[in-house]
């Protein structure tokens, strides 16, 4: 780096990021993005709060979608308590997507149901905000590239860490040299749960849901048909027909933001290994707790990735290690760098001092950012920091994950032809 930037100067610019403003100048009534949300159980009903924080005022919820009665009536409240208006509710998605009134839609559902409805969408002329990942399979996830490919609307994929002002921070002070040439990113996700599993995606059932009150057969969509079975419905997360696991739902924003950080791609070859380690008796998930993954890219960079739901103790984030120095990401809210002290160091170097900025609640503004530069988009006045390229390359690695995991082989990705094959 030509100037050595100071601790106040870093800090000084990590606070205008995190405050950055939520509304832009007041736009008419009429330049308002009508939205529609897909899917108001967790994430969804999360999203619409946080739209509403931090961009009051930029859009409108006209609709609601949602399988279960009780997240519709849920979603519909808030709504009405924060938009101060009623919106319609729909329990077939292509009901609302047939509403002209309707400018975008977020779609916050399980993943196996994102390919279709995101097609669905754009065939619609609706703009989409669409939750990682951004499909189920590799082959979905190209089906969906080359949809994209054909439509003008505004696509944003919910990996909101590329919205978050520390990585954002990250990448400048890589980009400036600050640790020197980066080869390797160690990345990890350590939760702990109760032995019941409670948390780990056995997330609680509403004791009022049944199969009267609950579209089972919209929920199953494209996966196999099967009888009413109401924990699938609830914690799907566990469950290979709609879910991942681990390298969907967490490893998925770790190779995105360190893709946006370093400027990469897709991987050459992953290979991984775990299981179901944590959680064996009397418990039927099939994805596992367990999962170390390792990613290596043809320009001579490493990803080791690690993730284990029976310890807390180290949290989740990113190291990203130069050969001048570290810089790590911890919970979405803290960034460290510590410079690098190797034999024969250069006074550069041993002169840079530790540096520490912590901006709590950062989370949740990244994905108010996130929206608002939805927004933004769809108004014309940005682009998408999230588009569907950048989820395709994030979804990759994972889908091959998924594959090395379950075969046992080495996964391989053929750049040119958008192809995998295994070693």
């Amino acid at each position: 780096m030509s100037q050595e930037l100071s601790r106040r100067s870093f800090a000084l610019k990590a606070a205008a990021l995190a405050a950055a403003p939520a509304v832009l100048p007041a736009l008419g009534a009429n330049s308002r993005v009508s939205l529609g949300v897909i899917g108001t159980g967790g994430r969804g009903y999360y999203l619409t709060q946080r739209a509403y924080a931090g961009n009051a005022g930029r859009f409108q919820v006209e609709a609601v979608c949602d399988t279960f009665t009780g997240n519709l009536a849920r979603g519909k409240d808030l709504v009405q308590t924060q938009g101060k208006n009623v919106p319609k509710t729909y329990v077939d998605y292509k009901e609302l997507l047939a509403d002209k009134s309707i400018d975008a839609v977020i779609i916050a559902t399980p993943e196996h149901l994102h390919h279709r409805m995101l097609l669905d969408a754009l065939a619609a002329g609706k703009n989409v905000y669409v939750e990682k990942p951004l499909a189920h399979t590799v082959e979905e996830a190209q089906e969906i590239m080359k949809a994209v490919a054909k439509s003008k609307s505004v696509v944003q994929v919910g990996t909101q860490n590329r919205s978050n002002s520390l990585y954002q921070m990250a990448k400048t002070m890589i980009g400036q040299g600050l640790i020197g040439d980066c080869h390797y990113v160690r990345a990890f996700w350590y939760r702990n749960q109760l032995p019941n599993g409670a948390g780990a995606w056995r997330y609680s059932m509403p004791p009022d849901a049944n199969e009267t009150n609950m579209d089972f057969k919209r929920f199953l969509g494209p996966a196999q048909a099967r009888a009413f079975n109401k924990p699938r419905y609830f914690q799907w997360r566990l469950y290979w027909d709609y879910s991942s696991g681990i390298a969907t739902d967490l490893m998925v924003h770790q190779t995105d933001i360190t893709a946006f950080v370093m400027n990469k791609g897709i991987p050459d070859s992953v290979v991984t290994t775990g299981g179901v380690n944590r959680w064996t008796e009397n418990d039927d998930r099939e994805v596992p707790d367990t999962w170390s993954v390792l990613m290596d890219y043809g320009d001579k960079f490493h990803i080791n990735y690690s993730c284990y739901l029976g310890n807390s103790k180290f949290g989740y984030g990113e190291q990203f290690m130069g050969n001048d120095g570290t810089i790590e990401i911890i919970s979405r809210q803290t960034l460290n760098f510590y410079p690098e002290a190797y034999p024969g160091v250069n006074d550069t170097i041993k002169a840079r001092k530790e540096l520490s900025i912590t901006i709590p609640n950062n989370d949740n503004l990244a994905v108010e950012a996130h929206i608002r530069n939805f927004l933004n988009s769809i108004m014309g006045i940005e682009k998408p920091i999230a588009p569907p390229s950048a989820g395709y390359e994030a979804a990759i690695p994972g889908f091959l994950s998924v594959m090395s995991y379950r075969t046992g082989k080495k996964m391989l990705w053929d750049h040119k032809a958008d192809k995998y094959t295994s070693a």
